[in-house]
């Protein structure tokens, strides 16, 4: 090879990494690991428990690595840090408070319910490309590229109001779409918690 791992896109350590380069997967490791604890801890407020998370992230990648599609790694594995602390918070409710949605459910059903991430990432990514572009540009750089709409309506040459517009629409169709698709009580959970405002 002519040029060293870190040299690499996101897009060429995804290819060798479906093969199983372990170089790719240290590379992909070393480059996000730091950015997903942000998501982590910014949600958890808990250190320990932000670092199991994304170990749980790039242990999930590394297991599906030959089956995954990825059309971005940074989305998908943001996306995939959310989805794995709303788990992390939903299994906590279940142990700590028996009154509330979760505690409601019977365990062995809860255990069996086990959606997993790509599905529901795939279907979130492949609505939001439906969407109109600046609204689908709003979306996917807010809620997946987690940029803050300031940056976005900055980037994207609109006012802030205007962005928050686009991005009102764009959950509400995205929502909609998904609650029509997805039947059982964790899954809605799942998505309002990815795709709360």
């Amino acid at each position: 090879m002519g040029r060293t791992i870190q040299l690499y896109d996101d897009s060429e350590l995804t290819i060798l990494i479906k093969s199983g380069n372990e170089h790719a997967f240290t590379e992909i490791y070393n480059r996000y690991w730091d950015r997903l604890y942000y998501i982590a801890h910014k949600l958890l407020k808990d250190t320990e428990n932000a670092e199991e998370i994304v170990q749980e992230v790039f242990l999930a990648l590394w297991k599906k690595r030959e089956a995954i599609e990825i059309q971005s790694l940074n989305q998908y594995l943001a996306a995939m840090t959310r989805y794995a602390v709303y788990r992390h918070l939903a299994k906590e409710k279940q142990l700590k408070e028996n009154k509330n949605i979760l505690g409601l459910l019977n365990a062995e059903i809860i255990n069996e319910i086990n959606i997993d991430n790509k599905i529901l990432l795939e279907m979130i990514y492949d609505l939001s490309n439906k969407l109109p572009e600046k609204c689908r540009l709003v979306f996917q750089y807010n809620k997946l590229q987690d940029m803050s709409l300031t940056d976005v309506a900055e980037k994207l040459n609109i006012s802030q109001k205007t962005a928050e517009g686009h991005l009102t629409k764009a959950l509400r169709t995205i929502r909609t779409n998904l609650s029509g698709s997805v039947g059982d009580l964790l899954s809605l959970m799942a998505i309002i918690s990815i795709l709360k405002k």
